[in-house]
């Protein structure tokens, strides 16, 4: 006769918290266990109780900032601590996020508001353009720091007093040589050294090494609007989105020189960005307080619309994961939306928060960052209930276990309920209140046009068909 022992290891039958415990083997029939969903939605319940909890988003307001309205901001796509803001009065601030210190501040960049800032490929430096018609680069590091570290390769030698370090304008660029007229947006090329503008007249291309344009397109789609924003396309490194102030959006072949497809808005887009995982998606903040989600392939409509906001959206950021983008808005509140769903997972907001003008994901997703007409620059947690710092490995199979619960039972009624809940100022619940009224009331008008219409010309149309006023080729 055979006999065949069951043995096990140490390891697979202790627990990792406590050596000396022996682990528990249940048994997961669910004939055993008749009880066990009505524990599981109870546990789910807490679940979402827990997480509404310790929702605490705000996480503070960088201190020594700027003394006017904060509108433009950026970050580096390779680091994680440069910042860079600029103010109404023409001031910029070099930031250190991991200090939440002012590196560097610089008076007197420009006289007028500054409205584009982005950082070069490696991060070194920056360039800044304002409503003045000047375009600035400046150094991230110290200029006298970058030349010592250049001929020295023992960094502990690389020690220079702050009275000696240098952050001045490397090259500027005027606007009134050319007549281009006062900036509106800049973005940086992915790959190589040139960068791009909208002003008043025109789309420029313009390389690091010349202080005037190497490119310049005006009559584009034969208008000669106001362009306020481009983006270079994160994959087609030669194509380029763009907003003008005619309610505009279009795409430009920046190699070849040509307008390829625009597309007419009902209302004006204040931003465009484009998804960084999907890069022939991109999202547009409008003046009709939606943001709508577009493929450049197929313009004729918008593939989603996110709905929320009670005021213009101001400016919009997308998550470098390109699952969600946060957006900011003229009703003093900012909203992160999920890109398959069309309303927010969750809005922040506080009392004297101002005007939303700009917003920013940091690079490893887990912070974003807020610009208001209150002169603050706002930091938040991507996730309000996050907890920041090291988790355990028991925290993490707990959270895990949480977000799965509340995933499985988030259709349930008590669970909705408690998920959706936000405290919203008065105002943007009154407001929104009446924004259902007022589109209820335009769909039963449609509905009753269509049914009682004798001729038969008056059809349904849907919310998306209607975003789109004309095509031009």
């Amino acid at each position: 006769m055979k006999i065949k022992t069951i043995s096990r290891s140490t390891k697979a039958t202790t627990r990792e918290c406590i050596g000396d415990v022996r682990i528990q083997h249940r048994n997961l029939n669910p004939v055993a266990h008749p009880f066990h969903r009505a524990k599981e939605y109870t546990r789910a319940v807490t679940a979402v109780k827990l997480d509404r909890m310790f929702a605490k988003p705000f996480i503070t307001s960088l201190e020594h900032g700027h003394g006017d309205s904060i509108t433009a901001t950026c970050v580096s796509r390779h680091a994680l601590t440069p910042f860079i803001s600029g103010c109404a009065g023409g001031e910029i601030k070099l930031w250190d996020l991991a200090s939440q210190s002012v590196v560097h501040t610089l008076h007197g960049c420009h006289s007028k508001s500054v409205t584009g800032l982005c950082f070069t490929n490696d991060g070194h430096y920056f360039y800044s353009c304002s409503d003045d018609g000047t375009l600035k680069r400046w150094s991230v590091y110290p200029i006298q720091q970058q030349k010592q570290q250049q001929d020295d390769d023992d960094h502990e030698n690389n020690v220079i007093s702050s009275r000696n370090q240098y952050y001045g304008p490397l090259i500027s660029y005027s606007s009134t040589k050319t007549s281009i007229g006062s900036f509106k947006s800049i973005d940086h090329h992915r790959s190589q050294p040139m960068f791009a503008t909208a002003s008043d007249c025109s789309v420029d291309i313009w390389s690091a090494e010349r202080t005037s344009p190497i490119q310049s397109y005006t009559d584009l789609w034969g208008s000669d609007d106001t362009i306020n924003t481009i983006r270079y396309n994160p994959a087609e490194l030669s194509l380029a989105g763009i907003c003008s102030y005619d309610r505009g959006i279009g795409l430009l072949d920046v190699r070849s020189g040509s307008a390829l497809k625009k597309t007419v808005l009902h209302m004006r887009a204040n931003c465009l960005e484009w998804n960084p995982m999907e890069p022939m998606n991109f999202v547009v903040g409008s003046e009709d307080y939606n943001a709508y989600a577009f493929d450049m392939r197929k313009l004729e409509e918008p593939t989603m619309i996110y709905k929320g906001h009670v005021g213009a959206i101001l400016s919009l950021a997308w998550s470098p994961t390109g699952r969600e983008f946060v957006t900011g808005s003229y009703d003093k509140t900012i909203r992160i939306f999920p890109h398959r769903s069309g309303t927010s997972r969750d809005t922040y907001h506080t009392k004297r928060m101002q005007r939303v003008w700009t917003v920013n994901y940091t690079t490893d997703h887990k912070y974003i960052l807020s610009g208001s007409d209150d002169t603050n620059i706002r930091l938040w947690k991507a996730r309000a209930s996050e907890k920041i710092g090291q988790l355990s490995s028991r925290e993490e199979r707990a959270l895990d276990y949480r977000h799965a619960l509340i995933k499985k039972y988030q259709a349930m009624p008590e669970i909705q309920s408690i998920h959706r809940s936000r405290k919203l100022p008065k105002f943007i619940k009154k407001q929104t209140q009446v924004a259902h009224e007022q589109r209820q009331s335009q769909d039963r008008k449609q509905e009753n046009r269509a049914k009682y219409d004798k001729k038969g010309v008056e059809k349904f149309v849907s919310e998306r068909k209607k975003v789109v006023v004309q095509q031009v080729h």
